[in-house]
């Protein structure tokens, strides 16, 4: 007996084209806004002398993570320098922090909601599930077809990709915070936003951190993976050495991609705690 075929894969196929003609101004405006904020990002990014960009990054890592991180960071950013990597490092890394930007702005608040609201949570948690267990690369596909070629499609699958962390753990840090200290706070009259400012989210922030340092590493995996449509960056650079065969190419821009994924997460790691010696 033959079963028809469910056609869902069609009806993907046609939504796309619909999306693309009845939502054409908010495809424009979020290739302007998300383009000028890639834009701004990098020129903060390259315009500084890379000697002197390095030395701030260093002094980040020293200030933020420990003596050991920041060492490693200015040997490995010279190291990057030294081998011609460093305009891709920075464009990955603006990449990376446009991605993260938005995908905080819009998973926080995400969070917060499903924390104060099981039916919001019961909304979300499976659409977070199907986000989290969809290939990396089905996210290009309409992000190609919506917004061309280059960063912006990038950076708008990317931030898709990495949102589930800044989501999740939000409302898990939120709904962690022990219950002695919301009555204690309703207790001196705290009003619900005063609540969740002054209480529930300086208590849940090491929880909401952690899920800050997971969306950056993932949304530097995904970097890495949408060079294949002409994001720009490091993933460029290890397409290239794969389409091409170059292994030097290829090598390089991966050490440089790993040199960054550890100082972006020490970093991030110690934003939640106490600075070490």
């Amino acid at each position: 007996m033959n079963i028809p075929k469910i056609p869902i894969g069609k009806a993907f196929e046609d939504a796309i084209p619909w999306l693309s003609d009845n939502a054409d101004i908010l495809f424009r405006l979020m290739d302007s806004g998300v383009g000028a904020l890639v834009e701004a990002l990098e020129f903060l990014l390259l315009a500084p002398h890379p000697v002197l960009m390095v030395g701030i990054l260093t002094a980040l890592a020293w200030y933020l993570a420990s003596r050991g991180i920041a060492i490693f960071t200015g040997l490995g950013m010279l190291l990057i320098v030294n081998m011609g990597y460093w305009v891709e490092t920075m464009e990955t890394l603006t990449l990376v922090l446009g991605s993260v930007l938005i995908a905080l702005a819009i998973g926080v608040p995400i969070g917060i909601w499903s924390a104060k609201s099981s039916v919001v949570e019961k909304i979300v948690r499976p659409i977070l599930d199907f986000m989290q267990t969809l290939p990396a690369f089905v996210y290009l596909i309409p992000a190609v077809f919506l917004l061309s070629l280059g960063a912006v499609p990038g950076v708008i699958a990317t931030l898709i990709f990495c949102l589930p962390p800044a989501v999740r753990l939000t409302n898990l840090g939120i709904r962690q915070v022990p219950s002695e200290i919301r009555e204690a706070a309703l207790s001196f009259g705290s009003s619900p936003r005063q609540l969740l400012f002054k209480a529930e989210l300086p208590v849940a922030m090491p929880t909401i951190m952690a899920g800050v340092n997971q969306t950056i590493m993932l949304a530097l995996s995904m970097v890495v993976v949408a060079g294949l449509i002409g994001a720009g960056g490091l993933g460029n650079e290890v397409v290239k050495g794969l389409q091409q065969m170059k292994m030097d190419v290829g090598f390089e821009a991966g050490l440089s991609i790993v040199i960054l994924a550890i100082f972006l997460d020490r970093v991030t790691q110690s934003l939640s705690k106490p600075k070490q010696g």
